[in-house]
């Protein structure tokens, strides 16, 4: 069956009215009908190039509008990349995430990269890369080079986008899912949630992610961490808003399994603050993927053994298999 693309904003709205125990109830059987309810995808984030960020983004401590203290790098050696993803696999990873702090990559940067996700591709794991907005001719370079995934998060819903970001639109963010998508690779976009935003924000958000002509393959859900130094971090601090309520996070979730069935829904940066109780209900309502190890770019993380702890305490296992999107791609392309 294929996953509807044509969700209203008030039938999101009203999922997300339901009382909680409804609504993660009609989750859980979403999730269950589509994928295995003890695995857990394990992801590791890698920043690749830190730092330096012209973009004003206002949760985002590598820019140059914020005065965060994280000074900028330049792009890492493909030789160390590979190190550190080696090392990601034998912790058990089974996707390798690596981020850069541009705008855009210039056609100078592409051979390098190129030649890491070759790297990466060649060890067995899959590859995913944020490297901010891409044109035609490098989204066909990386998928040349094996690339799997690129995410390009939409952060927000439309009509709250500025309030967040002035130096780029939400138009380009779809324009270059667009040529991502036009490339042949898959799609992993999210955003973040307790920016101060409102709950109509939160069905905006849900609602431009479920209404794309195809489901992004993954769906990273973030919940803000205020780094002092970033506009959203100094505005917040002190406030109630500083965190988003945990069970409304929670429905978040929920409603982004209910209305992207297929699709990957991943606990991103703010989880090292959750308790485990918070995670587990993650879990519960649909989450089926984390980033591990102990820092997402530059933000804290839970780490490893912390997860293995808790995934264990859970009974969840990591996942080995395909998702369900790209077998699904996989068996109709193998008939």
């Amino acid at each position: 069956m294929t996953p509807r693309t044509d969700w209203t904003r008030e039938e999101i709205a009203a999922l997300f009215d339901l009382p909680f125990t409804e609504l993660l109830f009609r989750a859980s059987e979403v999730h269950r009908a589509h994928h295995a309810a003890d695995e857990v995808q394990l992801c590791t984030l890698l920043s690749i190039k830190t730092g330096g960020c012209p973009e004003d983004c206002g949760y985002c401590s590598q820019s140059v509008h914020a005065d965060s203290g994280v000074k900028a790098t330049k792009l890492m050696d493909p030789r160390e990349v590979l190190q550190r993803a080696a090392q990601a696999k034998d912790n058990g990873s089974q996707r390798f995430c690596m981020g850069a702090a541009w705008r855009n990559p210039k056609d100078r940067d592409m051979p390098a990269i190129v030649e890491i996700v070759s790297g990466v591709r060649a060890m067995g794991m899959e590859t995913c890369m944020t490297l901010g907005m891409l044109t035609p001719k490098q989204a066909a370079m990386l998928k040349d080079a094996g690339l799997d995934y690129y995410n390009h998060n939409i952060d927000t819903a439309p009509e709250n986008y500025a309030n967040v970001i002035s130096t780029r639109s939400f138009e380009e963010r779809v324009e270059t899912l667009d040529n991502v998508r036009n490339a042949g690779i898959n799609v992993c976009s999210g955003g973040i949630v307790g920016m101060g935003e409102q709950r109509g924000d939160r069905v905006g958000f849900l609602h431009a992610l479920a209404t794309l002509e195809r489901h992004p393959e993954s769906v990273p859900i973030n919940a803000l961490v205020p780094v002092k130094g970033t506009v959203l971090g100094d505005m917040l601090a002190d406030t109630p808003l500083a965190k988003i309520d945990d069970i409304e996070f929670v429905r978040t979730v929920a409603v982004a399994r209910i209305t992207m069935p297929m699709s990957m829904v991943r606990l991103s940066a703010g989880r090292e603050s959750m308790s485990e109780a918070t995670q587990a209900l993650c879990f519960l309502a649909g989450a089926n993927s984390i980033f591990t190890g102990d820092k997402l770019l530059t933000a804290a993380n839970a780490g490893d053994d912390a997860d293995s702890a808790m995934l264990a305490k859970l009974g969840l296992k990591p996942m080995t298999g395909e998702e369900p999107m790209r077998a699904c791609r996989m068996e109709a392309a193998a008939e």
